[in-house]
């Protein structure tokens, strides 16, 4: 069972006396202060239990996307790229990242390096015009007919 306020500060005080060789006429002023701030860090994580984002902070996305990272806004991660399966241990998706957090639809979730990479490989090897439809449109015919 975890331990109250009172006893944790007893606990810290004696180890305090013991190391430092604290005086006697200072484990009163040693007392007070250590339960005061472990009273303060115990309101605080009732109020905001640890590894919950604060919502009450607004949160600029665009600082959480830079040329070689993007950071979780809900955890803190750094990646290169925020994949499904990562948001899915958040219990969101890319929509409702998006949404949660004000990003614009057709912002990747990518590092800028990687978008502008996978950007140029793609008009280097210009996959569309291997389509179907689009030799067809090339040769004047459409997809159905001959």
């Amino acid at each position: 069972m975890a331990q109250s306020v009172l006893e944790m500060t007893k606990d810290l005080v004696l180890v305090q006396i013991e190391a430092y060789r604290l005086a006697p006429e200072a484990v009163r002023q040693v007392l007070r202060n250590t339960h005061t701030n472990l009273m303060r860090l115990k309101e605080r994580e009732e109020v905001e239990p640890a590894g919950h984002a604060r919502t009450d902070v607004p949160v600029d996305w665009r600082k959480s996307i830079t040329r070689q990272t993007v950071a979780c806004l809900e955890c803190g991660a750094v990646f290169k790229q925020l994949s499904s399966r990562h948001l899915q241990g958040h219990g969101l998706d890319r929509h409702s990242y998006r949404v949660k957090y004000g990003i614009p639809r057709t912002q990747a979730l990518a590092a800028r390096e990687s978008t502008a990479r996978r950007r140029r490989i793609a008009l280097q090897n210009r996959m569309w015009e291997k389509t179907p439809n689009f030799r067809a449109a090339r040769r004047g015919t459409s997809r159905g007919q001959t």
